[in-house]
């Protein structure tokens, strides 16, 4: 169906952290979550608003370290803007045309688009009455062929999962211990990957590493000696974040680890590895001597990044619906075709986390790659921050009535709920994109741009 966007508003809130988060260069604390609200007019007279959220997250889509975190939220900002008049200037169009119209190159300019596009959807299939799972499925969006790819026929044969594992981050300075707390927030909530293990009951983590093959060394002998009590298989993935020069470096650090008797289980249970190469060499060197497969995080800044990173010997990319959630399908239809050209599941995707937050965020990325086929999927929102306890409480109770299992009421605030280290997320297959509810839109601030 082709519709025309007819009014697109900005807003955004503050998200305050209940413990600091380092990932790459930055040790995050705080950050604005932006929401876009539009509306939409379809071809048969009909109308209908959607919604989407995402964080205003620092030092990611630019690592400039001459940038303050202020400087880094007003280019989000400002691409946010500018993806606001693309949208309401174009003429009607399918979701899928509207997206091919104001995609755009880099991780900033694309941030925009990517937000605003989820919102588009959510609007249409409310206007259509349909699930976001079968407004994709059905080719309600509109898909056509891409690179010579049926899009369209991918997608028809996607099927949605009604519960997916966690996998937990283990930030950088994050508690691994008792020992290691210098002081206790003693909000109830665990503080350290020991207490995560108990009372979420993860098999799933991911490990940031800082490019210095020593310190990581010793860091990942810290995890292993909490992650190997575990009695059941576990599974890890190591992030990089940029942090190393190049490939020789990773390399380095994987022929250290095999050799680390302490490292022998968790070594082996290593699934890839994400990023570690900065982004502006890391498409420039063929991917070598590592026993893992390799993916694109940050690199992914193009609808061709994956194109050119599988040439040089890279595996997989993320999905993140920061980076845009067609892009996403792309990427699934083209390792569907490549996997079916080599006769084995060569190429891959994984579900990777900004910090996103309870409620919309949350909901349209885990629907999405729920979609995707996913088993798995990064989470860490709820670990360093207090669930919605700073949201209004009507609006906490409005998502625990809409999706009662994927949240819970515990120590005082609504959150997500996690047992067995699963989500269980059978109710995004509501109306609309993977949401009943909405945010209390009288909490939030008009974004000053």
């Amino acid at each position: 169906m082709k519709f025309q966007v007819s009014a697109i508003e900005l807003f955004e809130r503050d998200v305050r952290l209940r413990l600091p988060f380092r990932f790459g260069v930055v040790t995050l604390s705080a950050a604005p979550q932006a929401f876009v609200r539009c509306r939409i007019r379809c071809a048969n007279g009909c109308e209908a608003e959607g919604a989407a959220a995402e964080l205003l997250a620092p030092k990611w889509f630019d690592k400039d370290p001459a940038l303050s975190n202020e400087d880094n939220f007003n280019q989000l900002r400002a691409s946010l803007t500018a993806a606001r008049a693309d949208y309401l200037a174009g003429g009607a169009n399918s979701a899928w045309g509207h997206f091919l119209a104001h995609t755009r190159a880099g991780l900033v300019a694309g941030y925009g688009p990517a937000l605003i596009e989820r919102a588009v959807l959510d609007a249409l299939c409310r206007a259509l009455g349909v699930s976001f799972y079968d407004a994709v499925r059905h080719n309600q969006i509109g898909a056509g062929t891409f690179e010579g790819m049926d899009v369209a026929a991918t997608l028809a044969g996607l099927r949605p999962v009604d519960r997916i594992a966690a996998r937990h981050t283990v930030g950088l300075v994050d508690s691994i211990t008792a020992a290691d707390v210098n002081e206790r927030v003693n909000d109830g909530l665990p503080e350290t990957l020991e207490e995560v293990v108990v009372r979420y009951g993860h098999r799933y983590f991911k490990l940031k590493v800082a490019g210095d093959a020593r310190a990581d060394l010793e860091r990942l002998a810290a995890v292993a000696s909490v992650l190997d009590r575990i009695a059941e298989p576990y599974y890890v993935s190591l992030d990089g974040n940029e942090q190393y020069a190049d490939l020789a470096g990773v390399a380095e650090l994987w022929r250290r680890m095999k050799s680390d008797a302490r490292l022998a289980r968790l070594a082996t249970s290593i699934l890839f590895i994400e990023q570690p190469v900065t982004r502006s060499h890391a498409l420039e060197q063929p991917v070598a001597g590592i026993a893992r497969p390799v993916i694109i995080d940050e690199s992914d800044d193009s609808l061709d990044a994956f194109v050119r990173a599988r040439a040089l010997g890279y595996r997989g990319v993320s999905s993140k619906t920061c980076k845009g959630l067609y892009k996403s399908l792309i990427n699934r239809a083209r390792c569907a075709r490549w996997n079916e050209a080599e006769g084995a599941a060569r190429y891959f995707m994984t579900g990777e986390d900004l910090t996103i937050q309870a409620g919309l965020a949350l909901q349209q990325d885990l629907a999405l790659v729920s979609l995707l086929g996913l088993t798995h999927v990064e989470r860490n929102g709820h670990h360093y921050v207090n669930g919605m306890a700073a949201l209004p409480q009507n609006e906490q109770d409005a998502f625990l009535a809409a999706h009662p299992d994927l949240y819970e009421r515990s120590h005082g605030a609504v959150r997500v709920r996690i047992r067995g280290g699963e989500l269980a997320i059978g109710s995004l297959a509501c109306t609309g994109y993977a949401s009943a509810a909405m945010p209390d839109w009288d909490s939030t601030r008009p974004m000053h741009t």
